[in-house]
């Protein structure tokens, strides 16, 4: 069967006509969506809770300033999600309290079966037989086994079989915690304590510093910066979100620091506001921060945010680069938060320095 090549012809220039035309449609409906999410309210706490809280919705440490109420202690935490996630600090003493409970509470059986069933049991009161229970039952727990205590009669046996593989299952369980810390990537970024309104190139920026305070790499780090300001909208106000452009969005390497700018143009919220209009939009910059852990070879995300009380006006940060004798350029974390005051350009911000 023979199919006439103009015909064909003609049947390839409409399909890729509605092939563009699709593409086109698609485009459109992206850009409105993009459009959409640009002057979105909510970035995820919900309207009403926007214009209720006067707080800020992300402390200094990254945590969300959020209250969960309605379940019991035990449904809404999570002893794994817990135990991975709080500090080093806070997991030792975990495991330590677990291990001491489960010993004492395993002596408190053996001191219960008395001494006629146990051989080499030497105590004579009660305080040295819980003693002497306790340190046999860590030995038990441990698997140490020195020998001078061991179970005589049935019941001990059988509570000794039971404390070996509680033991067995323990010190797997805190093994599996231990790597799996160990092997979770986390970013630990400094912040510099203050935002600053500085000069930037013949206008002012908002800026603020980071740092990464570890020796890994961080490639591709992206930051976002987005204000919550309270607007009239009618007869009431609404807690509006806003994404503010930055100078740079990205950086490849990050074996520095990044002084993160928000240029204050026409395009920004913050143009033509003062310091008290400002203040009374109770704002609050809230930063995001993701970026490659080159070791892990996974996304590693930070959370920070300034309000009013840590935005400085009229100021510049100190610079922190230093050349050594070798040629090399190093950097003095301490003073990271350091700045100096620095005069505005006249422009429509009406910047009050206080000197």
């Amino acid at each position: 069967m023979s199919i006439d090549k103009n015909k064909m012809s003609g049947l390839e220039t409409q399909f890729f006509r509605s092939s563009s035309m699709i593409g086109q449609l698609n485009l459109g409906s992206e850009f409105k969506l993009n459009s959409e999410e640009q002057n979105s309210s909510d970035i995820g706490f919900g309207d009403k809770v926007l214009n209720i809280t006067k707080n800020r919705m992300i402390n200094r440490d990254g945590s969300f300033n959020v209250k969960r109420k309605g379940y019991s202690f035990i449904r809404s935490r999570s002893l794994y999600h817990y135990a991975i996630s709080c500090s080093w600090p806070k997991f030792i003493f975990l495991v330590v309290i677990i291990n001491l409970l489960t010993n004492c509470l395993f002596a408190l059986v053996y001191f219960s079966l008395g001494q006629d069933s146990f051989n080499g049991m030497i105590s004579q009161d009660p305080i040295s037989g819980l003693l002497e229970s306790f340190f046999f039952s860590v030995q038990t727990l441990a698997t140490i086994g020195y020998g001078h205590v061991n179970p005589k009669s049935l019941y001990a046996n059988l509570v000794v079989t039971a404390e070996s593989i509680t033991g067995l299952f323990m010190y797997a369980v805190a093994s599996g915690l231990v790597f799996a810390r160990s092997s979770r990537p986390s970013a630990k970024i400094i912040f510099s304590n203050n935002a600053l309104i500085s000069p930037y190139k013949e206008r002012t920026g908002f800026m603020f510093r980071i740092v990464n305070e570890r020796q890994n790499q961080i490639l591709n780090l992206e930051a976002r910066l987005l204000v919550s300001l309270y607007e009239r909208d009618g007869h009431m106000k609404r807690r509006r979100f806003y994404e503010l452009n930055l100078e740079r969005r990205q950086v490849l390497f990050f074996p520095l620091h990044w002084t993160i700018v928000h240029p204050i143009d026409e395009d920004s919220p913050l143009y033509g506001k003062s310091e008290d209009e400002l203040f009374n939009t109770d704002a609050e910059f809230l930063v995001l921060l993701s970026g490659l852990d080159d070791g892990f070879a996974q996304t590693v995300t930070a959370y920070n945010s300034y309000k009013l009380n840590e935005l400085v006006w009229g100021a510049k940060f100190s610079d922190i680069l230093e050349e050594q004798a070798d040629g090399l350029i190093s950097i003095d974390l301490n003073r990271i938060h350091e700045y100096s005051p620095a005069v505005l350009p006249s422009m429509k911000i009406e910047a009050k320095v206080n000197q």
